[in-house]
Protein backbone atom coordinates (compact mmCIF):
# COMPACT_ATOMS: atom_id res chain seq x y z
CA UNK A 1 0.00 0.00 0.00
CA UNK A 2 1.39 3.60 -1.22
CA UNK A 3 1.29 7.03 0.75
CA UNK A 4 -1.25 8.41 -1.72
CA UNK A 5 -3.62 4.79 -0.87
CA UNK A 6 -3.30 5.63 2.86
CA UNK A 7 -4.58 9.24 2.66
CA UNK A 8 -8.62 8.70 2.66
CA UNK A 9 -7.99 6.53 5.52
CA UNK A 10 -5.57 9.25 7.19
CA UNK A 11 -7.72 12.33 6.15
CA UNK A 12 -10.63 10.17 7.48
CA UNK A 13 -9.16 9.66 10.96
CA UNK A 14 -7.86 13.23 11.73
CA UNK A 15 -11.57 14.29 10.67
CA UNK A 16 -12.80 12.16 13.36
CA UNK A 17 -10.33 13.34 15.99
CA UNK A 18 -10.92 17.17 14.89
CA UNK A 19 -14.79 16.30 15.49
CA UNK A 20 -13.90 14.84 19.03
CA UNK A 21 -11.69 17.81 19.83
CA UNK A 22 -14.61 20.51 18.94
CA UNK A 23 -16.82 18.31 20.99
CA UNK A 24 -14.54 18.27 24.03
CA UNK A 25 -13.82 21.89 23.78
CA UNK A 26 -17.65 22.65 23.56
CA UNK A 27 -18.26 20.69 26.38
CA UNK A 28 -15.38 22.35 28.63
CA UNK A 29 -16.32 26.12 27.64
CA UNK A 30 -19.97 24.90 28.74
CA UNK A 31 -18.77 24.15 32.06
CA UNK A 32 -16.68 27.38 32.06
CA UNK A 33 -19.68 29.40 31.62
CA UNK A 34 -21.57 27.52 33.82
CA UNK A 35 -19.10 27.84 36.82
CA UNK A 36 -18.78 31.93 36.12
CA UNK A 37 -22.61 32.40 36.36
CA UNK A 38 -22.64 30.10 39.34
CA UNK A 39 -19.96 32.83 40.92
CA UNK A 40 -21.47 35.58 39.03
CA UNK A 41 -24.86 35.00 41.22
CA UNK A 42 -23.11 34.66 44.08
CA UNK A 43 -20.83 37.57 44.01
CA UNK A 44 -24.12 39.50 43.59
CA UNK A 45 -26.05 38.17 46.27
CA UNK A 46 -22.60 38.88 48.24
CA UNK A 47 -22.75 42.30 47.26
CA UNK A 48 -26.30 42.92 48.29
CA UNK A 49 -25.41 41.63 52.09
CA UNK A 50 -22.42 43.95 52.31
CA UNK A 51 -24.61 46.66 50.39
CA UNK A 52 -27.26 46.33 53.11
CA UNK A 53 -25.07 46.28 56.03
CA UNK A 54 -23.30 49.06 54.47
CA UNK A 55 -26.54 51.13 54.45
CA UNK A 56 -27.45 50.07 57.52
CA UNK A 57 -24.26 51.00 59.22
CA UNK A 58 -24.56 54.23 57.40
CA UNK A 59 -28.10 54.93 58.76
CA UNK A 60 -26.58 54.77 62.29
CA UNK A 61 -23.99 56.83 61.80
CA UNK A 62 -26.23 59.34 60.83
CA UNK A 63 -28.15 59.19 63.30
CA UNK A 64 -25.18 59.25 66.22
CA UNK A 65 -24.04 62.79 63.94
CA UNK A 66 -27.57 64.07 64.44
CA UNK A 67 -27.64 63.12 68.30
CA UNK A 68 -23.92 64.76 68.72
CA UNK A 69 -25.19 67.86 67.08
CA UNK A 70 -28.39 68.44 68.97
CA UNK A 71 -26.63 67.73 71.78
CA UNK A 72 -23.96 70.33 71.07
CA UNK A 73 -26.71 72.33 70.50
CA UNK A 74 -28.82 72.41 73.42
CA UNK A 75 -25.07 72.66 75.65
CA UNK A 76 -24.08 76.34 73.61
CA UNK A 77 -27.53 77.29 74.10
CA UNK A 78 -27.66 76.34 78.01
CA UNK A 79 -24.46 78.08 77.58
CA UNK A 80 -25.73 81.89 75.93
CA UNK A 81 -28.24 81.69 78.25
CA UNK A 82 -25.87 81.84 81.36
CA UNK A 83 -24.25 84.30 79.87
CA UNK A 84 -26.92 86.30 79.56
CA UNK A 85 -26.80 89.15 81.82
CA UNK A 86 -30.44 89.17 83.56
CA UNK A 87 -32.44 92.52 83.80
CA UNK A 88 -33.40 93.59 86.68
Amino acid sequence: MTALEQFPDRIDALTLEISQFRSEVRDEFSAVRREMQELAASLRSEMKTLGETLVTRMLVLHEDVISRIALISEGQTAQSARRKPRKK
